[in-house]
């Protein structure tokens, strides 16, 4: 029992509490009915702006990497692209199969849009602002279990997928949604387990609570390598390249998507560049310090401590995360489906899982031995760098050459192609090998002369 005593005192023990007061999160004391409206409007329309930004700066992005100039004919720089193709998919027509399910059809699409939109609301934008005399924080929502809460509206998105998937009656679809279920089995575990260690280091599970904790420039050291697990797993729950399995062009056409047009598809298309800032936001908040200013520039600049600044600095850590998500795209290729499952089960669960406990010792030993947490942050750090140098310094393991697997060019009578790993028998022609035609097909290609 006097084991698990660290891992108890820092997941909210009495000892805790002694340790550390609570950080203090949003007050909603004055918050008024149309505030909140305004609000919940306000966040709307941003972030279909942002996807409307966001398809441009995705394009243009890939064509610098590919060496082509992307979107540069409808506006300035190109920037009405997405808005031209954004009106042609809304008047396109939508269709559906005979067989489909009619109902769950439309409902599914709406429903992943729904829930990529209710993520931001719990996302704190900045610390309380006056607005029309009335002090408000610049968030929609928050709670004391607000990143669960999270948690359970990204997993409910999946519905959509899986039901939509099924109900276009057709194969392309319904294996896209059957691997989307199991892409977010294995990749929301290894999130779960990132965000876990952040409830550890906070002592909250509250958005703004969780921002108002990060005030020492060293909170990232300690939990890099959860937000390393948090980054990768990321890209498996937002389905985006290298992990895109559910909608790869090359196996399934469009996956779950593959039966939408029009206005449905178009709740696909923005859902899935949604999630890709709801992932982002998630991440500045929990890791990169959230609406607040970066540690330097703070002492440099003591004026950025105003709440409206607080919107700039935020997006600023975003757009960087998105970024991200566009370079990996033009510069990685996708995992096999086995590669894919092996990283998540068999790499970042178990690294999620032990930098778990490794945080709740660390969120321990000044209890019991009284260390300095910052001390104790700088050398985490710097084992995790060294480690990191360990990790590149080993030789790639080598692959053992197999020997090419025997072919046979005249399998059922017919010229056969060689597959990747096997080898063509020496040319009849060449001398080395003796054929006795037994087929029109061979005494066409001998010339009906047998070889001696």
């Amino acid at each position: 029992m006097y084991t698990l005593t660290p891992i108890l005192t820092a997941l909210g023990t009495d000892l805790w509490s002694a340790a550390a007061p609570a950080p203090k999160g949003a007050d909603f004391s004055q918050e008024t009915w149309w505030i909140s409206l305004i609000k919940a409007l306000i966040i709307i329309v941003v972030l279909i702006l942002y996807v409307l930004l966001a398809l441009w700066v995705e394009r243009r992005g890939l064509g610098r990497i590919q060496t082509r100039p992307g979107p540069n004919v409808r506006g300035p720089f190109g920037l009405l692209q997405a808005v031209a193709d954004a009106g042609k998919m809304v008047f396109k027509e939508n269709f559906r199969l005979k067989g489909a399910d009619t109902l769950i059809y439309l409902i599914s699409p709406m429903l992943v849009a729904f829930t990529a939109f209710a993520i931001y609301a719990l996302i704190p934008f900045g610390p309380n602002a006056t607005v029309f005399g009335i002090s408000t924080p610049l968030q929609l929502f928050d709670s004391g279990v607000a990143t669960l809460i999270v948690l359970a509206i990204s997993s409910l998105g999946i519905y959509g997928i899986v039901l939509g998937g099924w109900s276009a009656n057709s194969p392309f679809p319904l294996l896209g949604s059957v691997r989307s279920t199991a892409q977010v089995i294995s990749y929301e575990l290894a999130m779960g387990t990132a965000l876990v260690s952040v409830f550890i280091m906070a002592g909250s599970m509250s958005t703004s609570e969780i921002v108002e904790a990060q005030k020492d420039p060293s909170w990232l050291l300690g939990l890099l390598p959860a937000f390393v697990v948090y980054l990768i797993a990321s890209f498996g729950e937002t389905n985006r390249l290298p992990f895109d399995l559910t909608e790869c062009e090359s196996e399934l056409v469009a996956g779950h998507q593959t039966e939408y047009s029009g206005m449905n598809f178009a709740w696909y298309y923005l859902a899935e560049y949604i999630n890709i800032f709801n992932v982002s936001a998630v991440a500045v908040t929990m890791f990169l310090g959230g609406y607040k200013a970066p540690w330097a520039w703070d002492l440099m600049n003591p004026v950025t401590g105003s709440p409206w600044w607080g919107i700039l600095w935020f997006n600023v850590k975003v757009w960087s995360l998105f970024w991200i998500f566009v370079w990996v795209r033009g510069t990685q290729v996708r995992f096999r489906y086995d590669q894919f499952m092996n990283l998540g089960w068999k790499v970042l669960i178990p690294v999620g899982f032990v930098w778990m406990m490794a945080v709740a010792w660390i969120k321990a030993l000044p209890v019991f031995f009284g260390f300095n947490s910052q001390q104790i942050m700088f050398a985490v750090a710097g084992v995790c760098v060294v480690l990191l140098i360990i990790v590149m310094l080993i030789p790639v393991k080598k692959v053992k050459p197999v020997a090419p697997e025997p072919f046979d060019p005249m399998a059922d009578g017919f010229p056969v192609p060689p597959l990747p790993g096997q080898e063509l028998p020496p040319s009849p022609r060449s001398g080395l090998l003796k054929v006795t035609p037994s087929t029109p097909a061979e005494t066409a290609i001998t010339g009906g002369k047998e070889e001696k």
